[in-house]
């Protein structure tokens, strides 16, 4: 399993959203939009597990590719420090 940063996302995008957007380029695992803890509103930004075969595919098609108008910014989530 690997975990992809998504960064740009438009306010309003659900995790469902999120997830089926991803689906079309390999297996997603699980969706997480981060939201402000407290407004509850979207940060703009979450991640996404995908499967180890599925990632570097799902990278090179979705950095760059529009969702909901806005450009998305998608590469390998690093480790918190």
């Amino acid at each position: 399993m690997r975990t992809l940063y998504v960064g740009n996302l438009p306010w309003a995008t659900t995790e469902e959203e999120l997830a089926r957007a991803f689906a079309a380029h390999g297996e997603v695992l699980s969706a997480r939009i981060i939201t402000d803890r407290q407004t509850g509103r979207s940060r703009g930004f979450g991640f996404v597990e995908v499967n180890d075969a599925d990632a570097d595919r799902m990278i090179a098609a979705m950095n760059g590719a529009e969702l909901g108008n806005r450009v998305l910014t998608v590469n390998e989530a690093r480790a918190r420090s």
